[in-house]
């Protein structure tokens, strides 16, 4: 059910990508009253981020959250709120309201059932789901070390969202599941690079975290790649 897009830079890419997620978005409110999508932080999807905030939809009845966030606050530069606030909720898409996975609290493990009545709120399915991916193959916040891995990566676990401490990286993170990205129209996986791209080509066979949205059959995939410029 993966189909792969190669482009020759990131900026033929973010276009694309950016272009695919307004069409996603549009069919989706053609049939429904509100729409919602699932992104992604890091710095790979800024510029497209820029570009969908730009186009022209019925933003006022979308709303936008995230797959996953490290437990900082909403300020601190690697908070990935703070990157959709800049980048995404911004020109047209201002209009579109913002579901964050942080809450004022210090213990993330204890903020799970906040988050997710926040979550559970959403328009579901998601229209689309914009995955990223580390050079050590997890992606949202399962890490290949956490130790509730496998409970995270289990398709019949009913939790939208879990914490979990990554172990090889900073801050506990709170993040969608497996089941909670699978619970989508579409699921986009957005890298680049030569690095990232062997590493994905080998998900499978060394059994990394991305390979759960690899292999499975229930929702369409298409990954998104381009070179580093």
């Amino acid at each position: 059910m993966s189909e792969w897009r190669e482009f020759g830079s990131r900026a033929e890419l973010d276009t694309a990508l950016a272009a695919q997620l307004a069409a996603d978005l549009r069919a989706d409110l053609g049939a429904r009253a509100r729409s919602s999508l699932a992104v992604s932080g890091g710095s790979t999807p800024r510029h497209m981020f820029r570009l969908l905030a730009a186009t022209g939809l019925d933003w006022a009845r979308v709303a936008i959250t995230l797959v996953d966030e490290r437990w900082v606050d909403p300020g601190d530069p690697d908070s990935n709120a703070a990157l959709v606030r800049d980048c995404l909720l911004q020109d047209r898409a201002a209009a579109a309201s913002f579901v964050g996975l942080k809450t004022p609290g210090t213990d993330c493990a204890a903020a799970v059932a906040e988050v997710t009545a926040a979550v559970s709120n959403l328009p579901r399915p998601f229209a689309a789901v914009v995955l990223g991916m580390g050079g050590d193959g997890h992606t949202a916040s399962w890490f290949p070390q956490a130790r509730n891995l496998q409970r995270l990566l289990d398709p019949a676990n009913p939790a939208p969202v879990a914490a979990t401490e990554p172990v090889t990286a900073p801050h506990p993170r709170m993040t969608l599941t497996l089941a909670a990205v699978l619970d989508s129209r579409h699921i986009h996986l957005h890298i680049t690079g030569s690095g990232k791209r062997a590493v994905l080509e080998s998900a499978v066979a060394r059994g990394l975290p991305v390979a759960s949205v690899l292999a499975q059959t229930q929702t369409p995939l298409t990954i998104w790649w381009a070179p580093d410029d």
